[in-house]
């Protein structure tokens, strides 16, 4: 392995100088995101909380025939009925907001009076604030341009990681060497010691966080979906005609996607009450639930679980409008394996599965990671960061000692990771180009 380490060590040091940036950014931005729910029930509690939480719900029926009299926006897309202690939120889609936000009506459900109103985000209903903290996290507000920023961090997220975990693991004399920070150390070796000691024992987080912030890319993200396709890894979807015909209803990525769906005239919304006793009857129970109106003629309605916290709850009914019938149902115990995975992996990355536990677990990560940057650039400067640009890099030509089998494995696998993941294909060519640029401009310098 002694051959191998010269490379990693190339690797992470143009990774940490020039992709760290762009890390930092993403772990500031992803650990407010972590914290907003709480900040959200501040900011807008006027919104989201009811005058008595104890007091028994009007009709259902009632609460929509109040916001649709106040509403701004046309065209009704689903309601969410109050959970415990909070308000219903009746939520618009006239098709002109951009992807995934919605306008919602806020009802108490105590009285059916109208609380407000205000644009929303995704399935986790992220309020105005959470929302712009969110698209900050996701594409710093750039549009599509700017979620090249959060892919490129996490498509090498996980190289840097297991890089340095693999350097770490090489260079320390003993388990509790790797483990445990050496308060002796002075100058270069105490920043060394600190940034190796919280890397492995954050690596796992860094890596779930790199693979879930994966499926959202742009990039990488379709070809995660057409493998997952061609693996039958996909989310089951449900029925939602009346005559069982397939159609799909959304999957784990719902919270940062989705599509406008809205009432078609014909509905009687009079009945929402009894669409969702019967959803209820068949164990679609969760506190939390989303209740589409059918999307024309032959339609169902949808009840949707949407409460990310575990156990997972997010199996889907479809109820037939007329008989008031359940006439499909998907449950989360029939997903596949991976798709349960995938599942998991993004609520996780939301902060959502273990509510407090896990918000605080993602602060920590990142509040860990943007450390972990400041103290490689400290050593990246004290290795000769200040007398130029690229500080003093480890020695060139360390591929050149790898053995054969190593090197006729590895370069297929790299050329197989740029394709899959082409944010890292990219800037290993860049960081490919400056290396030999650099070594050709120091070769020319007289002696």
């Amino acid at each position: 392995m002694s051959s191998v380490r010269p490379l990693l060590l190339r690797l992470h040091f143009y990774a940490g100088v020039l992709i760290g940036p762009f890390l930092m950014i993403a772990a500031l931005s992803g650990a407010a995101y972590a914290i907003s729910p709480q900040i959200e029930k501040i900011v807008y509690a006027g919104l989201l909380t009811p005058a008595d939480p104890d007091a028994p719900a009007v009709p259902l029926a009632q609460q929509v025939a109040a916001a649709e009299q106040v509403t701004t926006v046309s065209g009704l897309a689903a309601v969410r009925p109050a959970p415990d202690g909070g308000t219903t939120r009746v939520i618009f889609d006239d098709g002109t907001f951009a992807e995934s936000y919605r306008h919602a009506v806020f009802v108490d459900p105590g009285t059916g009076a109208v609380l407000g109103q205000a644009t929303v985000y995704g399935t986790t209903g992220a309020m105005p604030l959470r929302s712009w903290i969110d698209e900050l996290h996701r594409s710093l507000h750039l549009g599509d341009v700017g979620r090249y920023y959060s892919e490129l961090a996490a498509s090498w997220l996980w190289v840097v990681t297991l890089g340095g975990l693999a350097m770490w693991v090489m260079r320390s004399r003993s388990t509790r060497a790797a483990l445990v920070i050496d308060r002796g150390a002075t100058g270069r070796a105490r920043s060394r010691t600190w940034h190796g000691v919280l890397g492995i024992w954050a690596a796992v987080g860094f890596l779930g966080i790199s693979a879930t912030g994966l499926t959202w890319s742009q990039l990488a993200g379709e070809n995660v979906t057409e493998l997952r396709s061609q693996l039958d890894w996909s989310t089951p979807t449900v029925s939602t005609t009346v005559a069982r015909a397939a159609a799909v209803t959304g999957g784990e990525h719902s919270g940062h996607g989705g599509g406008v769906v809205t009432t078609p005239s014909t509905v009687d919304l009079s009945t929402i009450d009894q669409v969702l006793a019967a959803a209820r009857s068949a164990d679609v129970d969760s506190d939390q639930v989303e209740i589409s109106p059918p999307s024309g003629e032959g339609r169902t309605w949808v009840v949707t679980e949407i409460h990310r916290e575990y156990p997972t709850s997010v199996d889907v009914a479809a109820v037939d409008p007329t008989s008031f019938e359940v006439t499909d149902v998907v449950r989360f115990g029939d997903y596949p394996f991976m798709a349960k995975m995938a599942r998991w992996g993004v609520d996780l990355h939301m902060g959502t599965m273990f509510g407090l536990v896990n918000q605080l677990a993602l602060v920590a990560l990142a509040l860990v990671l943007a450390g972990m940057i400041v103290l490689g650039y400290r050593m990246w400067w004290q290795r000769g960061g200040r007398r130029s640009v690229l500080g003093t890099p480890p020695p060139r030509g360390s591929w050149l000692r790898l053995p054969a089998w190593l090197i006729a494995v590895g370069v297929p696998a790299v050329f197989a990771l740029a394709w899959f993941m082409p944010l890292f294909g990219i800037p290993l060519l860049a960081f490919l180009v400056v290396d030999v640029v650099a070594g050709t401009l120091r070769a020319r310098r007289p002696a």
